[in-house]
């Protein structure tokens, strides 16, 4: 995407002298710091709704990531026509348009608890995840953009840090809302009307907590819209007739969207099991609410990471960081999977701290010099998120074929294997055209 600086303001100015795209909007920073909170938090409640809906549908792992693939495949379908929305109606208005969306995904939860079945809360979070990836494709770029390229990674990654206080806050009081029941029943007790009935009782937590974030999405929408006019400088380029896709024969690119796609996969993997993996015996034995308070710790060490990352980033060469992180997620497994007890399940949890600062680094390594093509390649980035869809359920299935969730962490683990490698490949500044 073009974007081009308000001549009226003398840092924007030498900006555009010297090269450097960027968007002249005083205090927009902080609206998009609030994206970042929102889609974030919004995307960690699937850890918390996974556990719930595969008790009451009886699922087994493979079926219960089904929750995953629905939400990240809308990032293979919405991506690219996100990108070329928001090159048609600018980013603010784009932004607009995927809270709005959003806030459908969160209604549809309505019916699909009153008819108590599980294909209807998948569709429902298709939708929410659409409005996401519109939310996602406006954000990302636009952090990027608003400030100096050559302090790009550490702005990002400081934007991230938000996003990781809504991972780490949703989780929390979504556990205490949606895994609070009382209930001295299971699913798997049940059949006929009397299962019917304790579905819509047991998903209706569910629904107040969606419910209220539906208002809420409500009246942040209203409050961009009245601030619709204020990004000045926007102008975007026309994408090629692939989309972008011609960008992928970008060796850093295309080695970069890859990462994309196995970080997403692996980071969304881990966190979906927590909960189920916290409850083993073998791990931590914890109740399902306490299991899922936990999940804040997952998030919250990348809400840290990222603060950290945002200084480091400005003094290490962000390859070099990337591949240090990925290397220490892999020990992370590794511990984790070869204990027992406490120190087990906290090493799970602290593979949220080396998470931290892999989504920004890559995104910002592998979109270096793309210039005006900014939105096509944060459109393929979003399309490359679709790994949270595919990783998940294959670790799922793992799971299922082993029996053991210790050996499903092997595939997450070597998603990390091939990010480090990435590490290591672009840790020199990007040339032209590569």
């Amino acid at each position: 995407m073009a974007v081009t600086s308000d001549m009226t303001s003398s840092a924007a100015s030498a900006g555009h002298e010297a090269g450097e795209g960027h968007v002249d909007a005083p205090g927009l920073q902080g609206f998009v710091f609030a994206l970042f909170f929102i889609f974030g938090g919004i995307t960690s409640l699937n850890d918390v709704i996974i556990p719930k809906l595969k008790e009451l549908f009886t699922l087994n792992y493979t079926q219960a990531m089904l929750v995953q693939f629905c939400f990240f495949t809308a990032y293979l379908v919405i991506g690219i026509p996100a990108a070329k929305l928001v090159k048609k109606i600018g980013y603010m208005r784009g932004a607009v348009a995927g809270l709005l969306i959003m806030m459908m995904g969160c209604l549809l939860f309505i019916p699909a608890s009153q008819n108590a079945i599980y294909g209807l809360f998948l569709f429902a979070l298709f939708v929410l995840a659409s409005g996401v990836v519109i939310v996602q494709v406006v954000a990302n770029p636009l952090i990027s953009l608003l400030g100096a390229p050559r302090t790009a990674h550490s702005r990002l990654t400081f934007a991230q840090a938000f996003n990781s206080l809504g991972t780490t806050l949703f989780p929390y009081f979504g556990s205490i809302i949606i895994l609070g029941s009382l209930a001295t029943v299971t699913a798997a007790e049940l059949s006929g009307p009397a299962l019917d009935a304790y579905r819509r009782q047991e998903t209706g937590a569910i629904v107040n907590a969606y419910t209220g974030l539906a208002v809420a999405l409500v009246v942040v929408a209203g409050v961009v819209w009245l601030f619709r006019n204020r990004l000045k400088g926007e102008s975007h380029e026309t994408s090629s007739g692939l989309g972008g896709f011609d960008l992928l024969k970008r060796p850093r690119f295309g080695y970069g969207a890859l990462c994309i796609f196995l970080y997403v996969g692996a980071e969304v993997s881990i966190g979906s099991l927590i909960v189920s993996y916290l409850m083993q015996p073998g791990v931590m034995g914890l109740e399902e609410q306490a299991a899922g308070r936990l999940i804040a710790w997952y998030w919250g060490g990348a809400m840290v990471g990222r603060f950290i990352g945002s200084a480091v980033l400005r003094l290490v060469s962000p390859g070099k960081v990337l591949a240090c992180v990925a290397a220490g997620a892999i020990a992370l497994i590794l511990i984790s999977t070869n204990v027992t007890g406490p120190v087990s399940g906290y090493s799970l949890l602290a593979i949220g701290l080396m998470n931290s600062i892999m989504f920004p680094t890559i995104f910002t390594l592998a979109c270096e010099k793309l210039g005006s093509r900014a939105a096509d390649g944060s459109g393929i980035i979003n399309v490359a998120i679709f790994g949270g869809a595919v990783v998940p359920l294959a670790t799922g299935m793992l799971a299922d074929v082993s029996g053991s969730l210790a050996v499903a962490l092997a595939l997450p683990a070597l998603c990390y294997g091939v990010i480090a490698g990435f590490g290591v490949f672009a840790r020199k500044p990007a040339e032209d055209g590569l």
